[in-house]
């Protein structure tokens, strides 16, 4: 035990600054005990984004494993568009389209990866996905030139975001803020985009 004497000229202000010390270390002590909480975030240590997005549920895994195969034919025809098309506001949509899914594929093979999943799905669960391209559809598209081909993309790839929109039902009642959150912007973005695609069909006559 620290015996401290205090006189009576400087008593009183020898108790302020012991009581002044005495409020700063339990501070210092109790931020120290609450740094590393669950749910706090400091800077440089914020990982919420790797751990919410590892609790995924069936209907979770299955959407984002469907989507992937469902994206990656949408950039797969959106590169043929912009060789084949020469229509320059088709070209730069499928160019929008190509990059945009490109990295939505990106963003959902890690979320599988960190929730420990399979990125490939069943084969049985590809017949679940609307608005995919059939082969003869694809074949046929590949064949076409010119305006023809214009039109047989707009439609195509009408009816492949209709699809996607779609499957998006399947994680509308997702727990993980992540997940919904991509939901709702595949809902946004192909949406307007299906606009758009309307408006050039009607352009094309």
């Amino acid at each position: 035990m620290v015996q401290v004497n205090i006189d009576k000229k400087t008593g009183f202000l020898s108790i302020i600054i012991l009581s002044l010390v005495a409020i700063i270390i339990l501070m210092t002590f109790g931020s120290d005990r609450h740094d590393g909480l669950p749910g706090m975030h400091k800077g440089g240590m914020h990982k919420g984004d790797g751990l919410s997005s590892s609790k995924l549920n069936g209907a979770d895994v299955m959407f984002l494993q469907m989507m992937i195969a469902h994206h990656q034919q949408a950039i797969d025809i959106s590169e043929l568009a912009i060789v084949t098309s020469k229509d320059a506001e088709l070209v730069a949509l499928a160019t929008i389209i190509r990059d945009g899914q490109t990295a939505e594929i990106i963003q959902m093979k890690n979320w599988l990866l960190q929730a420990g999943k399979d990125i490939e799905m069943d084969h049985e669960m590809g017949h679940d996905m609307g608005g995919m391209l059939t082969d003869t559809e694809l074949s046929t598209l590949k064949a076409s030139k010119g305006s023809t081909f214009d039109r047989l993309w707009l439609e195509g790839m009408t009816n492949h975001h209709n699809g996607a929109l779609h499957m998006t039902t399947m994680i509308s009642d997702a727990q993980n803020p992540e997940i919904k959150q991509f939901g709702q912007k595949i809902i946004e973005v192909q949406s307007a985009q299906n606009a758009q695609m309307k408006t050039m069909l009607s352009r094309l006559g």
